[in-house]
């Protein structure tokens, strides 16, 4: 989908320019001239990243960056701002107030097009992530209220430049700063990983450095860490390239201990509420598919662990087992003891029947009182005995009640055993009501006990 780009000035010229450039990009670019009305032409076009000149007819930059972050929707809106003249302290400024970046005009066409697509990522992670935008959960806030201390690699490239790198760092306080070279690289991939590294971009855009930042942007252990390139003589084209590489973000015009600082607070702010929306995101997967009460595995889990298993039989030619285990009579320990212990009963259930089974085999628990067990590369007369020690762990001991009180349970098993030869061949549904009709059988034989059949495709 065409990415759309807001672009506010007031110089009819200065709009021109950036529409030919965006639009060449490929943009969808729409315009305003002024503060007045924007956050309401904000609301109406949606854009996807605002470029916005540093002084406007009737504001400037920073207020439209606080009119957006007023309104939860479009908080999470980046902003880049452009400027007339290139003054690092305005930009450090710009930058503490909340705007994304700034960058000087004339504004390298290049760098420009480099920064939006990183500006854009950003974005884009964020809301795959599921959020509306980051400012929402602190973005907004002041630079140290998420400063929890982290652990920053500085690679600068020779031993006194990040030494010297360095002691201006842990002068600022705040972070522990570690000095690594490309060789030692190896020995930071331990954990704990480093949350931020700091790499310096030499002359002419040298090859180590923007490698060495594709290599980390990769890796699985430091693909969301912060990674900060410092252009070491400063060069927009090396910059440009250490975006389009996985920086995080860019010092173009070499280093600068107070602008590093500003940066590197606002990136581990960042990557502290992306990591903690991929924890809650893990969470939430894992918790869809376990059953709360025994944290044991789901229908949703198992049916197509099911699907899966059958497949892999039908591939290998290995037979396997489905089993259905239901409690006996259960209702009869609700209404007599109360649901409490009836929970308590299904809790220790799952703890037995887990312990008894082997590492590769699957348990669940589908509904009630009702548990299906999925058993891999298993023979008929394997699952009938492993079915038979269920039972017994089961029905061995009594149940411990809360008040001292303990109560006998039983547990009937179906099982179907899936053949060799086109064990795959019945859907997950079919091998469940096989079982389904074994357990049936093995209630109307008495209850406590077991019936097996082979599944039919």
């Amino acid at each position: 989908m065409q990415a759309s780009v807001l672009i506010v000035d007031g110089i009819v010229t200065n709009r021109i320019m950036l529409r030919v450039q965006l639009s060449a990009a490929y943009y969808h670019v729409v315009q305003a001239e002024r503060m007045e009305g924007i956050v309401a032409l904000v609301q109406r076009t949606q854009p996807d990243l605002i470029v916005c000149a540093m002084t406007l007819p009737d504001g400037n930059a920073v207020a439209l960056r606080q009119a957006l972050q007023a309104d939860p929707a479009l908080a999470a809106i980046p902003v880049l701002a452009i400027t007339d003249q290139n003054d690092r302290v305005a930009r450090m400024r710009a930058l503490a107030a909340g705007l994304d970046d700034v960058l000087a005009q004339p504004a390298d066409d290049r760098m420009l097009q480099s920064r939006i697509r990183s500006l854009l990522r950003a974005r884009s992670s964020a809301q795959d992530l599921g959020v509306s935008g980051p400012p929402s959960l602190g973005f907004g806030e002041g630079a140290g209220l998420f400063a929890a201390p982290a652990r920053v690699a500085v690679l600068a490239g020779s031993p006194v430049l990040g030494r010297s790198w360095t002691a201006a760092m842990q002068a600022r306080g705040g972070h522990r700063y570690v000095l690594a070279g490309a060789e030692g690289l190896a020995g930071l991939m331990t954990v704990p990983v480093p949350e931020a590294f700091v790499i310096r971009i030499g002359p002419g855009g040298e090859r180590r450095g923007l490698d060495l930042l594709a290599d980390l942007r990769a890796r699985p252990a430091t693909c969301h860490a912060v990674l900060i390139a410092v252009v070491d003589p400063p060069g927009a084209a090396a910059a440009a390239e250490a975006l389009d590489r996985g920086a995080s973000d860019v010092l173009a015009e070499g280093f600068n201990a107070e602008e590093l600082a500003l940066r590197l607070a606002t990136q581990l702010r960042r990557k502290a509420v992306d990591d903690r929306l991929r924890a809650e995101v893990r969470t939430g997967l894992r918790e869809a598919v376990i059953d709360p009460m025994t944290g044991l595995y789901n229908r949703r889990h198992a049916l197509p662990w099911l699907t899966l298993t059958a497949r892999r039989a039908a591939e290998t030619r290995r037979s396997f087992a489905v089993m259905l285990a239901d409690l006996d009579h259960f209702k009869r320990i609700n209404d007599r003891h109360g649901h409490p212990a009836g929970d308590a009963v299904l809790i220790e259930t799952a703890r037995r029947l887990g312990g008894a089974l082997r590492p590769q085999d699957m348990l669940a628990r589908i509904g009630g009182e009702e548990f299906m067990l999925v058993l891999p590369e298993t023979r008929q007369g394997e699952a009938s005995s492993i079915a038979a020690r269920l039972c017994r762990e089961i029905n061995s001991r009594p149940f411990a009640l809360d008040g001292g009180k303990r109560v006998a349970v039983t547990i009937s098993i179906g099982v179907v055993v899936g053949a060799r030869h086109g064990a795959g061949a019945a859907s997950a549904e079919t091998l469940i009501a096989q079982a389904d009709q074994a357990l049936y059988a093995a209630k109307g034989g008495g209850r406590n006990k077991i019936s097996l059949v082979r599944a039919a495709a």
